[in-house]
């Protein structure tokens, strides 16, 4: 008897963007060229350089695309909440999941599609639109605590499959399955921003999800600078942001995450750090208080407390 070839899975791309319309013109027109989309649906974060009245524009001319404005700017966190939920509404079997700045290669979802048998959460390499050869996102490798900058190391540390399993950069082009999403819900909207990803992937991780990069997909991405500055003596980095917006959800998202999952221990490391780096690091001693509001904030419940830095 001859083997059926597995059906062709609804792809639905879900682009989450706020006031970056150039970098949102330029993936609306690569996401137009990839035949395995069948239907992009951007969230837009309530903009207000004119990407609403575009986004307008192009759905009335594109059959593939749809547009939401939100009524308010949820952050990344609540636009892929609701993107996903939509994209699941819409019959989604897998949710093709990105921010508004990076640029899938071509061939980038046909190739992730190509690992999809065995896999539930999976996505490409996130590289520097400008330098190719390196990362903008470094990859902390398997089995160890090597982190990667390069992407020969991540080639080299794939499989013979091309693949690097456990180890994925979420929302940047990552692959979800239906199954998965009905599993384990959908990303924590009142985390605004920084560590939703985390969370959702620790979560997925939790319930037996299956998850990788596939070395040979690519994303360019502008480049974030170099990401964890380097402190007691090099021994260890930190995540500083000069955005006290992103400081405040980083202590408050982190603190919780790290409760969650990692348990009490790391909680306090991740502290002794934020104190150390912002008293001999880089001295702040504000940032001190701020992040133990911002983490005091998170273990009651309150996710309000940004929202101060939006006005």
């Amino acid at each position: 008897m001859t083997e059926q070839p597995a059906p062709t899975p609804r792809v639905v791309a879900v682009v989450v963007t706020f006031n970056r319309l150039a970098l949102l013109e330029r993936l609306v027109a690569r996401l137009a060229e990839v035949p395995e989309v069948s239907e992009v649906l951007v969230v837009d974060n309530a903009s207000t350089d004119g990407t609403g009245e575009w986004l307008a524009r192009q759905s009335a001319e594109r059959p593939r695309l749809q547009a939401r404005t939100l009524a308010e700017n949820g952050g990344g966190a609540g636009g892929f909440h609701d993107g996903l939920a939509w994209a699941m509404e819409r019959g989604a079997d897998l949710a093709w999941l990105m921010d508004d700045d990076g640029l899938p290669e071509p061939a980038c979802l046909a190739t992730l599609l190509e690992h999809r048998e065995g896999l539930d959460f999976w996505g490409p390499v996130v590289v520097d639109e400008a330098a190719p050869d390196r990362l903008v996102f470094p990859i902390r490798l398997p089995g160890g605590t090597r982190v990667v900058h390069a992407m020969a190391d991540v080639t080299a540390a794939a499989d013979d499959t091309g693949v690097l399993p456990d180890v994925v950069i979420p929302f940047n082009g990552v692959l979800v399955t239906r199954d998965l999403v009905e599993r384990i819900g959908l990303p924590r909207a009142e985390f605004f921003i920084w560590g939703d990803d985390v969370e959702y992937l620790w979560r997925a991780r939790a319930a037996g999800a299956r998850v990788a990069t596939v070395v040979g997909a690519r994303v360019h991405h502008p480049s974030v600078g170099e990401l964890g500055t380097p402190m007691m003596g090099g021994r260890t980095t930190y995540n500083h942001s000069p955005s006290d917006l992103k400081h405040y959800c980083m202590a408050r998202n982190n603190t919780l995450n790290l409760r969650t999952y990692r348990g009490w221990p790391h909680v306090l490391m991740f502290w002794v750090k934020t104190v150390w780096f912002y008293l001999f690091t880089r001295p702040r001693p504000a940032r001190v208080a701020l992040s133990a509001r911002a983490a005091h904030a998170g273990l009651r419940g309150d996710f309000t407390g940004h929202r101060r830095f939006l006005t």
